[in-house]
């Protein structure tokens, strides 16, 4: 079986060789390419992790430490393009989610583990703590809420805190009641993406920019993964199905391709619908605080909102103040913009009015014409708008029945956090007793030797 290096060297020769240009339609044909897949080049593979955001990433890093040969196959030219560089940064408590579900687990013990982890590694971050707050009477009983999940999550040193006391520790605070969480924090996600591909690397671990998995198919009770340069989507248009150059065939699958997770588990021939999760897409806006001295020196979370946390307050670790995110549900995407990562970011710069009455709650001293236009982000869901916000979804054989196959759909917030304790799970729980396949002699493909 060829290294990692050795399968990413021939896709980049053949991504940059290829004269063929396939088209498409928007919503490509998965089954002619399973068809057609037999008149394709093959190469074997231990390990491919699909999508190189901070989940991919860390399960390639900890599959390559525990000896697996590890391939990250990533449609963008860079890691950590989508959700991964588009959130608010922020290190999770776990007092959100319910007790038990796999969000509180995986942030709780995730939290311990990032912390000591970016401490370890040199990784910026910084252990700010977090408020969370009611702003009237009516919201005080969700707080209590909070503090009593929480607790049962384990998340250690909550505390509720009359306003008098809050506004002490934040004078600019409006707020009846609220909610201190100190095991709250902020980090780098950048730097803590590029470590984590720096010690997959180390480990043997390798990854292929600009390279798109479009399905697969099983067969003999694995995944075969049908693969193409990321151009050639970028060049499609109405036409026939799009083909693969390349089909891999790995002792594990790993998709963990985030906003196009669930796109691309349908497009896996042979793996029941039923099992596949509907999947919705939340976008989310920040606006930066202009040229004022920080009002906050710790995060300040409101009441949650359908669909979010709440425009909330948020630093960076040079000290930058932003709020957000808001939540403005999409509608009709299609497989290529999943794939691609081809969606609009741009904030329009007159939504902030939409911001300054859910800032003023409890900022009040917000002046108008403060707010600057920062960044947006898209939120990988399972559940749609007045619906109750759904667990992280990571099957194993055990739901698909295919041997080597984890599909990892709806990880968002808190999925930074919980990213480490997330690798070890998958590689724990689902991955254990793969066993590695006897290395062989790397074979000719795309004519190369």
């Amino acid at each position: 079986m060829p290294k990692p290096a050795a399968i990413a060297a021939l896709l980049l020769t053949s991504l940059k060789t290829s004269t063929k240009r396939f088209t498409t339609t928007t919503s490509f044909s998965v089954a002619a390419a399973a068809v057609n897949s037999s008149s394709v080049p093959r190469e074997k593979a231990d390990c491919v992790v699909i999508g190189a955001g901070i989940i991919g990433l860390a399960i390639a890093r900890e599959l390559a430490m525990k000896g697996r040969e590890v391939l990250v196959v990533e449609s963008g030219a860079s890691f950590g393009t989508g959700t991964s560089s588009r959130n608010s940064e922020v290190i999770h408590a776990g007092i959100y989610y319910p007790r038990n579900s796999l969000k509180a687990t995986f942030c709780v013990k995730g939290r311990k583990m990032l912390y000591q982890y970016c401490t370890e590694h040199g990784v910026p971050h910084k252990q700010l703590g977090k408020l969370i707050v009611a702003t009237r009477e009516s919201e005080v009983p969700k707080l209590n809420e909070m503090l009593i999940r929480g607790i049962e999550n384990g998340v250690d040193g909550l505390r509720m805190m009359e306003a008098s006391e809050a506004k002490e520790m934040e004078p600019e605070l409006h707020c009846v009641k609220a909610l201190l969480s100190p095991a709250s924090g902020i980090v780098d996600s950048h730097s803590f993406m590029l470590s984590l591909l720096g010690e997959a690397e180390s480990n043997g671990g390798t990854i292929s920019y600009n390279t798109t998995v479009l399905g697969g198919h099983v067969e003999d009770n694995s995944v075969l993964l049908h693969v193409t340069g990321t151009q050639n989507l970028d060049d499609s248009s109405d036409g026939d199905a799009l083909q693969p150059e390349l089909v891999l065939q790995p002792k594990v699958v790993v998709n963990s391709a985030g906003l196009a997770a669930v796109v691309l588990a349908k497009r896996l021939i042979g793996i029941d619908d039923g099992v596949i999760p509907a999947s919705f897409l939340a976008r989310g806006c920040y606006f930066t605080l202009a040229k004022a001295k920080p009002p906050f020196q710790h995060l300040i979370y409101p009441i949650p909102e359908d669909g979010g946390l709440g425009v909330h307050v948020t630093l960076d670790l040079d000290g930058q103040i932003k709020f957000g995110p808001d939540v403005e549900w999409i509608e009709g995407t299609d497989d290529i913009a999943c794939f691609l990562n081809r969606f609009e970011y741009s904030v329009y710069p007159g939504r902030a009015e939409r911001f300054y009455p859910e800032i003023r709650k409890y900022y009040p001293n917000l002046k108008e014409g403060a707010l600057e236009p920062g960044y947006s982000g898209i939120r990988p869901k399972l559940t749609g708008p007045k619906q109750i916000p759904a667990d992280f979804v990571i099957q194993g054989e055990d739901v698909h029945g295919v041997p080597g196959l984890v599909n990892l759909f709806g990880i968002e917030s808190p999925g930074l956090t919980s990213s480490l304790a997330i690798a070890e799970h998958v590689s724990c729980k689902y991955l254990a007793d793969v066993p590695v396949e006897t290395k062989q002699p790397l074979r000719v493909a795309f004519g190369l030797m």
